[in-house]
């Protein structure tokens, strides 16, 4: 699988990537004794991840359920033809979504949003479709989370198996 400056991930790479969703607060000494590599290595590699968009942030990740949004739900958006721009303004005026994504199919775009009550959704729902741009909207409530958002598992599938560092501990449970 090749990052956008033409590089592949490899298994160095996905280390990195394991130790930092394992130890979230570990600086680069603390990776390179987790790896087993030279600091500068650690170094290099995380700046390249970085560089090429692959490692996006460092920030905490946030339940939403634990802070008081327990009820979150799935709203499939029907918009006005070329009304994308318009539909994105207003959906980043609503707290409530936490993401939105443009779609194929029968509806244009799909919404995640959160709420501290059912009632709370309803308001939600509502806001929604009083955008001018939304022509009708579907929701699903999300009953529970199944499988977490995760890129690693995806990642190992495409990795070149045998780059990176002899030295490195193999990782629990790699192919």
């Amino acid at each position: 699988m090749q990052m956008a400056d033409g590089a592949a991930l490899d298994a160095l790479d996905l280390a990195l990537l394991a130790a930092l969703r394992e130890h979230r607060r570990a600086g680069v000494l603390e990776l390179s004794r987790i790896t087993g590599v030279a600091r500068g290595t650690v170094s290099a590699r995380l700046q390249r991840l970085e560089d090429t968009g692959v490692v996006t942030g460092y920030g905490p990740e946030i339940d939403v359920r634990a802070a008081g949004f327990g009820v979150e739900a799935f709203v499939t958006l029907e918009i006005a033809q070329g009304a994308i721009d318009a539909v994105q303004r207003d959906l980043e005026a609503i707290p409530e979504v936490l993401e939105a994504h443009a779609t194929t199919g029968r509806g244009d775009v799909l919404c995640r949003v959160a709420a501290s009550s059912h009632e709370a959704l309803q308001r939600t729902l509502v806001q929604l479709d009083r955008s001018a741009s939304v022509v009708r909207s579907t929701s699903v409530i999300a009953l529970s989370r199944l499988v977490p958002l995760r890129a690693l598992p995806l990642l190992r599938t495409e990795a070149a198996p045998d780059a990176g560092r002899s030295g490195m501990p193999p990782e629990p449970g790699a192919r």
